[in-house]
């Protein structure tokens, strides 16, 4: 499927790519990972891709080139490119509120004190602004992540994506949850990518399904990317597997005690979701912030369309201008997470890293205390897959896995050194 390039013709060194190999089969043979696929694209051709363990342990079937993986918030870059090839329409503009076109959340109120049994609340400063929900700091919030009482409300009321209903009806039920914090002041991950797929309904009078396959999946040739797997290709989906310890979260805490030696989860694979019987074989609510599931060549083509500023074999989705304004840091005063309250999020600390329109976005390399380049665009998912677009370096790498919860190894932040350490030019 992938056809390779010498990686000394694209500036790699094969002998140093070989570390990726040893490394992934490190993870499988241990049982941290079932098994993982990992694709290195640079200046226009693919220099390495390996595949090992498998996509069904207990089956015994291997993750091969076209293995279907479950991309969870993978899902939410798709979702901001649909949402600003509407920008580019003129159907919105960033600054405008969220209740202009969807009017529930118009009097929002804001998480005061309380319990959960007895909130306080308080009426929000600022209206929910459509940049908001690209950049997360809407004040929305996921019922999984356990950390307030917000969080609480969110579970008590059954309010998440996919859901019951049509998404629709869940925006409105989530309009009726207070904030967890005002609007633009704080960084913080939740449900607002969801809300910007309603929005793209509501703007292009299309489901968002609908408007996925007919505007970016068939342009693209992204012909095994959708929100449930067909019948004829549960064959090649994967089961979805989580620490022996695990408890069917997406994220879990994740020590930053400074003075003391951080936990290590200890290896080990259960069977979380198996392949068939699950939400992604069978009809759901579409969910923008975490419902695709998509292959490793399916989704290069997604990233190659972005490292060409839009376009990709002579279909173009969105313009340069708009991609360079996507994947510059949105945060106020150019502020990273950290400084806007989320000073580590899953495996990795986001000390130097700001968030554009639906990516998290490199600012000082040094600060981050990881192998990457200022400008670098990127972003994973709940099951430990993960992506980044390097323009600097012309790289493309995705890391295609199963285990749930992403804060389990790090991956992602390990995979970064393997790839830099391999560049020889």
């Amino acid at each position: 499927m992938f056809e390779l390039t010498e990686p000394e013709k694209v500036g790699l060194s094969s002998d140093r790519l070989r570390r990726i190999s040893e490394w992934m089969q490190q993870q499988v043979n241990t049982r941290r990972l079932p098994g993982v696929s990992v694709l290195v694209h640079r200046r226009g051709r693919t220099a390495f891709f390996d595949a090992t363990g498998f996509r069904d342990v207990e089956a015994e079937k291997p993750v091969e080139e076209d293995t279907i993986f479950r991309i969870y918030s993978m899902t939410k870059p798709v979702t901001s490119v649909a949402a600003m090839m509407l920008f580019e329409e003129g159907r919105f503009q960033l600054d405008d509120p969220l209740a202009k076109f969807i009017p529930e959340f118009e009097k929002m109120q804001v998480w005061a004190g309380g319990t959960p049994e007895d909130p306080i609340f308080e009426p929000a400063r600022e209206l929910i602004r459509i940049r908001h929900l690209f950049t997360h700091t809407s004040g929305l919030t996921y019922g999984f992540m356990m950390a307030t009482p917000v969080d609480a409300l969110y579970r008590k009321h059954r309010i998440g994506f996919p859901g019951k209903g049509t998404l629709e009806e869940m925006t409105a039920r989530l309009a009726q949850m207070p904030l967890l914090c005002n609007p633009g002041t704080e960084w913080n991950y939740g449900v607002s990518t969801d809300v910007l797929g309603r929005l793209v309904e509501v703007l292009s009078g299309q489901s968002l399904d609908r408007f996925f396959e007919e505007r970016i999946f068939a342009p693209l040739g992204m012909k095994d990317t959708a929100f449930q797997v067909p019948e004829e290709k549960i064959e090649r989906f994967s089961a979805l597997y989580e620490p022996p310890e695990g408890e069917g979260r997406p994220v879990l805490p994740v020590d930053v005690d400074p003075s003391r030696v951080p936990s290590e989860t200890k290896p080990g694979l259960k069977l979380l979701e198996p392949v068939v019987g699950n939400r992604f074989t069978r009809p759901a609510m579409p969910s923008g912030g975490g419902g695709l599931t998509s292959t490793t060549a399916d989704y290069l083509r997604f990233c190659r369309m972005l490292m060409n500023k839009g376009e990709l074999d002579g279909e173009r989705l969105l313009g340069r201008k708009t991609v360079e304004f996507m994947t510059i840091n949105h945060l106020p005063d150019n502020r990273d997470m950290a400084a806007m309250g989320q000073p580590r999020f899953s495996e990795a600390p986001y000390d130097g890293v700001g968030f554009g329109l639906g990516f998290s976005v490199v600012i000082d390399p040094a600060k981050s205390q990881a192998l990457c380049s200022a400008g670098e665009y990127a972003w994973g998912g709940a099951a430990s897959t993960g992506f980044w677009i390097d323009p600097a370096e012309e790289m493309i790498v995705i890391l295609m896995t199963q285990l749930m919860p992403s804060s389990a190894y790090p991956l992602r932040r390990q995979l970064r050194s393997l790839t830099y350490q391999a560049t020889i030019d």
